[in-house]
Order: structure tokens, then sequence, then C-alpha cells
């Protein structure tokens, strides 16, 4: 494949910022790494004329287009997959009639990307909203993408190297009512998860002895039992299995007091037990630098630590920040290189 790591970036909500952080990043980034946006090429085309005249953008028929030597593009060119919207978009208004087409960029970017036509697929923010008004069940990102990639599990990691040292949360839940958090956390799911985040950090990470830390369910992770024995009856056991099996795990530690330098120098990723206990901090050290990943696939997916920010793409170009954006390339191309030295296939 290409020298530079070949990135597939999905623009996402074309009502929201999505398609402007799209194109500055990859403007910024396209000496390093070769982008190729999918969306709409005229709006990708007029953003990019606003932005930096220079700029040229070049279609693509399809990503089978990117082994020919003719798209080995010059400096002040972008590569753009068209994918036409059937209505005009005006920024900040969400429009039904666009979602099926904004569906269709993500199905281009897994196609590419399981076919091996791209290192990585990069995933701006998008609707929900709209993709459900226009006909389909949608519920977001990862679970589309567990079930396109036929994915029994995946597990949900945000990341920043806007800290002293990298900081990256995985989540054993996510989107559950806190009420259901303890039931979610059984021995087998706990510990399909420890296996899932080991694995991607050796394989997409290039870690070779993974040093994962582990938190607790509870206040004082259950202070022996005293505020509860999730740690005691689940979170301990799977621990130990975990270790049993050769992995660097240890925990489990109260989450209050977990992310501490100390604590933070001598691992490569902390666990969390559910969603507003590890991401809170990682988003007040990083926010707008921050990374999504999803852990799990047969492919490396990244996005932006935001949402679509319909209010700021109304106000017009230059009000969003494209720094997560940035970093989810550039860490999408990072995992890529990774993977490349583990498993050159």
């Amino acid at each position: 494949m290409h020298q530079r790591p070949t990135i597939a970036v999905t623009c996402g909500e074309p009502a929201g910022i999505g398609p402007e952080i799209s194109v500055r990043a990859a403007c910024e980034l396209r000496a390093d790494v070769r982008s190729v946006l999918i969306g709409d090429a005229a709006l990708l085309s007029s953003i990019a004329a606003a932005i930096n005249p220079a700029i040229e953008l070049v279609k693509l028929a399809s990503m089978a287009q990117l082994q020919q030597a003719s798209v080995m593009h010059a400096r002040d060119q972008l590569l753009v997959l068209d994918c036409p919207l059937p209505v005009p978009v005006v920024a900040g208004r969400l429009d039904a009639r666009n979602g099926l087409s904004v569906l269709h960029t993500l199905d281009l970017a897994i196609d590419a990307a399981l076919q091996s036509q791209v290192d990585a697929i990069v995933t701006a923010p998008l609707q929900k909203s709209t993709i459900n008004d226009a006909g389909v069940a949608f519920t977001g990102h990862t679970e589309y993408l567990a079930e396109r990639t036929q994915t029994a599990q995946v597990v949900m990691m945000l990341a920043t190297n806007a800290t002293p040292q990298p900081l990256r949360v995985a989540l054993a839940t996510t989107h559950l009512p806190l009420k259901d958090v303890a039931a979610a956390i059984t021995f087998d799911r706990l510990a399909s998860i420890i296996d899932i985040v080991h694995d991607d950090l050796q394989r997409k990470f290039g870690i070779a002895r993974p040093r994962i830390i582990v938190t607790g369910l509870n206040p004082h992770a259950g202070e022996d039992g005293y505020l509860g024995r999730e740690e005691i009856d689940v979170i301990t056991p799977v621990l130990r299995a975990a270790v049993a099996k050769g992995q660097d795990v240890k925990g489990p530690y109260p989450a209050d007091t977990l992310f501490q330098q100390r604590h933070l120098a001598n691992a490569d990723c902390v666990l969390a037990m559910y969603h507003d206990q590890g991401l809170p901090v990682l988003k007040y050290a990083s926010f707008g630098l921050g990374v999504n990943i999803t852990l799990g696939l047969p492919i490396i997916r990244t996005s932006v630590d935001h949402g679509t920010a319909l209010d700021l793409a109304a106000q017009g170009l230059g009000a969003a920040d494209y720094g997560s954006m940035m970093e989810a390339i550039r860490v999408a191309a990072q995992m890529a290189r990774a993977s490349r030295t583990i498993d050159p296939s």
C-alpha cells in the first residue's frame, strides 16, 4: 500500500461542522497522511476553496482508483470519494432527505477498510436523528460498525496526547442508565473486555506488554464489601484470571484516586466500569483534543470527541475547532503504522 497511511475520512452530518473540520484536518496533515474524504464533492470543494484557494480536490470514481499512479496526488490536492447529497445543505439545519447519503459514506469507508483499500477509517460526527428520520434504525457509529463487521463485542476507548503522557480510558459499559451498570458487569463480559483491550493495545498500538489498571465499581472500590460486593464477587476474580493468563492487569482501584500521575505513569490504559466514571477526567484534561477509538473491530476506527455542533456550523466557516479531528487522523495513522509493524499482511 502507499508509503503514507491511507485513511478514509467520513465527513459526517453535512449541516454540522464535520465537512469543515475534515477538510481542514486532512489539509494540515496531507504531508504525512493520505486522507480520502468521503462526502459530497461539491460541498467539500466549496469549503476547501473558502479555506485555501490553492487546495484542489481530486474526485475518485471508486476506492479502487487508489491503486492507480494517477492519484498519487500533489501536495496541494486532497482526494475525495464523491457521495452526492440529494438536497442542498443549509449549515445548522438538519434535513432527513440527506440521511441515507450520510449513512452511505460510512458503508463506503467500512467496505474500503475490510478490503484493505485503506489502512483505517476516521469518522466525523453525524446526527443519529437524521438517519432515523430517513427510515433507518440507527443507534450510533459504534453499533453500526460492529454489525457491519460482524463483531460480537466492541469496546469504547477515549485517548489523548494532551496530558503529560498518553492517557487512554476504556469502558466496561458505555451508554447504560446507571441503575443497569452493575448487572452488566459479569465475569464473562468483563473478562472478554479485558482480552479485547489487551489484544488491541498489542496489535494496533504496538505495545508488547500492555499494562492495564482497572477501577472498582463502587465508592472506595467497595471498601471490602461494606459499600458493595461487585469488586469481591466479579471484578477481582476476573483480574486474577487475567493475571493467570499472563496479562499485566491490576486493580480494582478506587476511581476517585486512580487518576493520579503516580498510578498513570505505570499504565498504558485505564479500564473504567462506566461512562461517567472515566470520561469526565479525560475530557476535563483534553476536551477538543481527545480521540474516540473502537476496540475489537477487524479494522482501525477513530473519531472525534464531540458532536455535530450545528450551532457552530450555522455561524459559518472558522467557528469550529478541528483539533480533535486532527488528533483522530494522527492516531489512526499511528495505529496503522503499528499494525503494519506487527502484522505486515
